[in-house]
């Protein structure tokens, strides 16, 4: 937009000149009453581009900006219940990206490895939806070791927990590494959604949107139902680890609270004022949060930056939005 109002200029310097003076005249009046909603537009443009503000995106960049999500939630998963990534269950989606740093098969519970596994296979239909309705890219780097997991646990307790905790060693942990992922994505959808222009866009989004909201509600019921036990060696409840979780992401996000933990400290914040359960986490009129791009960005990449990248995605994530933060 700040181009298209520059050759505005442009054009109105060259041809001013050579208007008969009446028409001068009543030029210099259109002139003065347009400038101000040029000025305007420019301006309410460029806010667009604010820490917290929409972006100007199509509705390609903005589905294509999901699959940096969709594809962690997907390793982490299939390789999390079954050993095997990408790589093994749908090569091609990844389009020869590098495997994920770190990830294995989890210490689960048969119940939850089945749960887990639906998971995975459901991102996989996630990402050959997306690349078939707009395009793919090459997976990129992701790290998904336990010493990656055991810093975001670390920030969320507010200290160096010893031993590291470790994403892979048994069921608690391994939902509790969960929890950290699906809600991202969630919210992310839940911005894009009154964004996109196309039906087609926004058919696409919903149903994805749908089907990670089920699976962050799973998750968070299982661990609701584990709420007041312990997490082994670290004297923290499985409530208050997710509590630290999400006040992490909101001080990385920068942006408010968008993010709440199974179990509410402040009964204000349940539903309708009444509830301490958290089951599904909504703001005051029990409506979903919604994220940004540049918000999720801060998040994955841990550094609370979009310029940044570290965390999940050491190399920085793909598609035009996440690549015009690197710049």
């Amino acid at each position: 937009m700040g181009t298209y109002l520059l050759l505005f200029f442009i054009f109105w310097s060259f041809i001013f000149p050579l208007m008969p003076k009446r028409m001068t005249t009543i030029s210099q009046s259109f002139f003065f009453i347009i400038l101000p909603f040029l000025l305007f537009l420019k301006l309410d443009i460029a806010s667009s581009g604010s820490i917290c503000g929409p972006i100007v995106a199509d509705d390609g960049d903005r589905i294509q900006f999901a699959l940096n999500l969709e594809f962690l939630e997907a390793e982490f998963f299939l390789i999390g219940a079954t050993g095997a990534g990408l790589d093994q269950v749908a090569p091609k989606l990844a389009q020869g990206g590098p495997p994920p740093i770190g990830a294995r098969k989890a210490n689960l519970g048969h119940i939850e490895r089945r749960i887990i596994e639906e998971f995975g296979y459901q991102e996989v239909g996630h990402l050959r939806a997306i690349i078939s309705a707009v395009g793919g890219l090459r997976r990129p780097l992701y790290d998904l070791s336990p010493k990656n997991f055991a810093n975001i646990f670390n920030k969320a307790a507010g200290r160096t927990l010893e031993p590291p905790m470790d994403p892979y060693a048994n069921t608690v942990n391994y939902l509790l590494a969960s929890y950290a992922i699906p809600y991202v994505g969630l919210v992310g959808y839940v911005a894009a959604l009154p964004a996109l222009t196309k039906p087609a866009s926004r058919g696409l989004v919903a149903s994805l949107l749908g089907v990670e909201s089920g699976q962050d509600a799973v998750i968070r019921a299982l661990l609701y139902k584990r709420g007041r036990e312990l997490v082994k060696p670290y004297n923290i409840t499985v409530a208050e680890f997710t509590r630290g979780i999400s006040n992490l992401r909101d001080q990385l996000g920068l942006c408010g609270v968008k993010d709440e933990g199974i179990i509410v400290v402040d009964l204000h914040l349940g539903a309708e004022n009444k509830t301490r359960s958290n089951i599904l986490s909504a703001d005051a009129s029990s409506l979903s949060y919604a994220r940004q791009p540049q918000e999720i960005l801060r998040i994955v990449y841990g550094t609370g930056k979009e310029s940044q990248p570290g965390g999940f995605l050491p190399d920085g994530g793909i598609g035009n939005i996440a690549r015009s933060y690197l710049k």
